[in-house]
């Protein structure tokens, strides 16, 4: 569990889409940053992709961020292992660094209210019940 405190901002420019965590005030959003260079971040992926298949996309927002790798790169590695996820790019390193994550994979739960509510640190089961449990009770509540 986390503090409560307010959510840094986020704003990722992909492919001319701009995305704003703010566009997403009044459902949870797991904010996930990763790498491809990262081995738990390798193996924790494809679970990524069986929890954007299970919970409602209109309650849970899935929001990856790659940390400074070029677009072939997360193309090339998101095909081989999850090639369902969609994952934007922090160009710079610097909205990954302004998160703090402290390691990678790190999974931050923003709630409807801009909140950071629970942080998972190094790679998780997703797609064991106990996680996806966890992850469709947050919007159940």
């Amino acid at each position: 569990m986390q503090d409560g405190r307010d959510a840094p901002a986020l704003v990722l420019n992909d492919d001319g889409k701009k995305i704003d965590l703010w566009d997403f005030r009044g459902q949870w959003v797991m904010v996930h940053f990763w790498a491809s260079w990262c081995g738990p971040c390798r193996k924790e992926l494809p679970t990524l992709q069986t929890i954007q298949q299970a919970v409602d996309s209109k309650q849970l927002k899935l929001l990856l961020v790659n940390t400074a790798e070029s677009d072939d790169n997360i193309f090339i590695f998101l095909s081989g292992v999850a090639p369902e996820l969609e994952s934007y790019r922090d160009v710079d390193g610097s909205i990954t660094e302004h998160w703090q994550p402290r390691g990678l994979p790190a999974s931050f739960f923003v709630d409807p209210a801009g909140k950071i509510r629970y942080l998972a640190l190094g790679g998780r089961p997703w797609n064991e019940k106990p996680y996806l449990d966890f992850v469709k009770g947050l919007y159940a509540r």
